[in-house]
């Protein structure tokens, strides 16, 4: 995958990420759950943190500055990445994606606004947003594509004989 169309791919998520948030803020009450299915509720929150709440308590500027620092070096991250590495690539251009969305709302409104709940009726998951899932799809792609690098390695290395 080529700079531009990972680019143009973070984009397009960006604004995804933005107009879904923007629906959630304007039609969704402010921390009352909304039943879709059983296990998933839509919640809109505010998260003032970063990933899961940590980090709470630091003032915006701080949060502001550690998510630039993190989508730097993940952008130094896949510009080092071999463009034939397409799983991995695409992870990182869905962590910056995920990171951008993430990083308007803090600059906008000082919070991340949130809105998805899995839960029970004894458990839940922690409320999040689809950057958030960007960032956990893309992490999981970076993965497979180490994953699938190492077992083709493997492979060529060749194997003993059994004689």
């Amino acid at each position: 995958m080529r700079w531009p169309f990972l680019t143009a791919l973070a984009a397009v998520l960006i604004v995804m990420d933005q107009y879904v948030k923007w629906l959630v803020e304007t039609h969704l009450p402010f921390q009352q759950a909304i039943d879709v299915v059983p296990f998933f509720s839509l919640y809109r929150t505010w998260n003032q943190g970063i990933a899961f709440s940590m980090l709470w308590g630091l003032n915006d500027l701080a949060l502001i500055a550690i998510t630039l620092a993190i989508t730097a070096f993940v952008v130094w991250l896949a510009s080092r990445t071999p463009v034939d590495k397409t799983s991995a690539r695409i992870g990182f251009a869905l962590i910056v994606a995920g990171a951008i969305g993430n990083l308007i709302d803090r600059i906008v409104f000082g919070h991340v606004v949130d809105y998805i709940l899995f839960h029970t009726q004894t458990w839940a998951f922690a409320v999040f947003n689809l950057a958030d899932a960007f960032i956990s799809v893309g992490a999981a792609l970076i993965i497979l594509q180490e994953l699938l690098d190492w077992y083709r390695s493997r492979g060529s290395q060749g194997r003993p004989n059994p004689d």
